[in-house]
C-alpha cells in the first residue's frame, strides 16, 4: 500500500500538526489553573478585606488577562509558528530581543516555573496522604523537591514520546480540574448555607483596604491567572492555526475567568472574608463546610493533580522555543531535532527536563515563583507592543484575526504588566535587577554565537 506524502505546512514547520481546537484549549486552561485559585483568594483577602472590592479585584485581572489573550490572538493567527512569544519578538523587533526572550526562558523563566510547579504538585501530594511535606528533609534536599523532580522526569518522558501523548495527559488532568472546580461551585450553591455576616449581607462586609494592599493583592491575582500564553507556543503544531488559535485564546481564558469568578463568589458565600484572610487553604475550608472533614483530603488531592497538569502543559510547551531558536541557528542544531517516530522536539524536551531538575534541587518555591514571574512579564508586555509595531511595519500582512477595541484593549494590558513589574521593583528590588541583570547578560552571548555560528560555517 503506498504511504500517504506528507503535506508540506505553509509555514515552513517542520512540527506536524495534532492539535485540534479542544486539545489546544485543553493547553490553555490546563496551563493556567494550577493552585492559585486554590490558594490565592486567601492572601487577596488579606490585603483587601472588603466584598465588594475582593470581587472586583479578581475582575480587574480577568479583564486584564482577557486583553492580553484577545491581541495575542492577532499574532498567532499570523504567525502560527513554533515558539509564540519568539516568533512575535523576532518580526516585531528583530533577532535580538527574540534571542533574550529565549535566554531568559533558558536559565530564568522555565526552570522557575518548572520547579514551582513541581514543588506544589509535591508538596500537596504528600498531604494528600496525610503527612506534613515541611517535615520530611532528606538531606540538604526536602521530599517535596525530590518528588518535584520526578515529576519533571515524568511530564518530560510523556511528551518526548510525542505531542499526542502530552495531549492525552492534559486533556485528561484538564477535564478534571475543571470537573473539580465547577463541582465546588454547584454544591457550594446547591448545599451550602450563606455565611452568617449579619444583616448587611455577603456584600456588606465592610473593611478598610489600602491602596497598597489593593495593588499587592492584584499582583497574586495576575499569578493566579498566569499561564494563558503559553499555548503561543506550541502554535505550530494546532490544526487550522488561523482559526483555531483565535477560538483558543477566547474561549480557554474565557473558562479560566468564569471559573475562578464563580469559584471565589462561592468563597465569599460560604465563608466570612474575616475568616477567609486566615484561611491558607480556603478551597478546603470550603469542602469541609460541604461535606465534612474528608474535604481537606480532596482538595489536596485536587490540587495535586491540577499541578500535576500544569507541569505537564508547561513540558507540552516551553521546548518549543529553543526548537525554533534552533531552527533560527540562535541555539545549538541539535536542540531542532524532530524524533522520527514520534515527531517530537525530543532535544529540546531532554534539555528542558534537564534545566527543571537542576533548579528543583537547589532552589526554594518562593525564590522559583519570584525568578518566573519578574523573567515572564516584560516578555509578555513586548509582545503586545509587538501587534502596534506590527501594523506599521506590515500593515499589509494577513491577519486572519484583528484584536477588538485596538488600541485601547492592548494598551490595558499593558498598563497592568508595568504595574505588576512596577511593583516588584519597589517590593523586591535585588530579585528584580538580578534577573534582568541575566537577561542583559544574554546580549554579549548573542554576538559571540553569532560570531562562532558564522565560523563554524566558513569551516565547513
Amino acid at each position: 500500500m503506498a504511504q500517504t506524502p506528507v503535506v508540506a505546512d505553509q509555514w515552513g514547520e517542520r512540527l506536524q500538526r495534532r492539535l485540534g481546537l479542544w486539545s489546544a484549549v485543553a493547553v490553555l486552561v490546563g496551563s493556567t489553573i494550577g493552585s492559585g485559585i486554590f490558594r490565592t483568594p486567601s492572601s487577596v483577602a488579606t490585603d483587601i478585606p472588603d466584598v465588594p472590592l475582593f470581587f472586583l479585584a479578581w475582575v480587574v485581572g480577568g479583564v486584564v488577562v482577557l486583553c492580553g489573550a484577545l491581541t495575542y490572538a492577532e499574532l498567532a493567527a499570523a504567525f502560527p509558528r513554533s515558539g509564540g512569544i519568539y516568533v512575535f519578538m523576532r518580526e516585531a523587533f528583530g533577532p535580538i530581543p527574540a534571542f533574550l526572550f529565549g535566554w531568559a526562558e533558558l536559565l530564568i523563566i522555565r526552570p522557575g516555573a518548572y520547579g514551582a510547579i513541581g514543588i506544589t504538585a509535591s508538596a500537596y501530594t504528600i498531604r494528600m496522604f496525610g503527612a506534613d511535606p515541611s517535615a520530611l528533609i532528606l538531606g540538604p534536599i526536602s521530599a517535596e523537591q525530590l518528588l518535584g523532580a520526578g515529576y519533571i522526569i515524568v511530564v518530560a518522558a510523556v511528551n518526548y514520546l510525542g505531542i499526542h501523548r502530552g495531549a492525552i495527559l492534559q486533556n485528561a488532568s484538564t477535564a478534571f480540574k475543571v470537573a473539580a472546580l465547577a463541582a465546588l461551585v454547584v454544591l457550594g450553591l446547591v448545599l451550602g448555607h450563606a455565611a452568617d455576616v449579619g444583616p448587611a449581607g455577603i456584600l456588606g462586609q465592610h473593611n478598610p483596604v489600602l491602596l497598597s494592599g489593593f495593588l499587592l493583592a492584584m499582583v497574586r491575582i495576575l499569578w493566579a491567572y498566569d499561564g494563558w500564553a503559553d499555548v503561543a507556543f506550541v502554535g505550530g503544531e494546532v490544526k487550522n492555526p488561523q482559526r483555531n488559535l483565535p477560538l483558543t485564546f477566547m474561549i480557554g481564558t474565557g473558562i479560566v475567568v468564569v471559573l475562578y469568578l464563580a469559584a471565589n463568589f462561592v468563597y465569599l458565600y460560604l465563608i466570612p472574608i474575616a475568616q477567609m484572610r486566615t484561611a491558607e487553604l480556603v478551597a478546603a475550608d470550603a469542602v469541609t463546610l460541604l461535606i465534612g472533614s474528608i474535604g481537606g483530603t480532596l482538595i489536596a488531592a485536587a490540587i495535586a493533580v491540577s499541578t500535576f497538569g500544569t507541569l505537564n502543559g508547561s513540558m507540552m510547551t516551553s521546548p518549543r522555543i529553543f526548537f525554533a531558536m534552533a531552527e533560527d541557528r540562535l541555539f545549538p542544531k541539535a536542540i531542532s531535532r524532530v524524533d522520527p517516530k514520534t515527531g517530537a522536539p525530543s532535544a529540546a524536551v531532554l534539555m528542558s527536563a534537564v534545566l527543571g531538575v537542576i533548579y528543583i534541587l537547589i532552589r526554594q518555591f518562593t525564590e522559583l515563583a519570584d525568578q518566573f514571574i519578574i523573567g515572564i512579564w516584560p516578555f509578555y508586555a513586548l509582545a503586545v507592543l509587538a501587534v502596534f509595531r506590527l501594523r506599521k511595519l506590515q500593515p499589509d500582512l494577513e491577519r486572519p484575526y484583528r484584536t477588538p477595541g485596538y488600541p485601547y484593549v492592548p494598551a490595558l494590558f499593558l498598563l497592568g504588566a508595568l504595574f505588576l513589574l512596577g511593583n516588584y521593583l519597589v517590593k523586591q528590588p535585588t530579585a528584580f535587577f538580578v534577573d534582568f541583570g541575566v537577561i542583559l547578560s544574554g546580549i554579549p552571548v548573542f554576538f559571540l554565537w553569532r560570531w562562532w555560528s558564522s565560523r563554524d560555517r566558513t569551516v565547513a
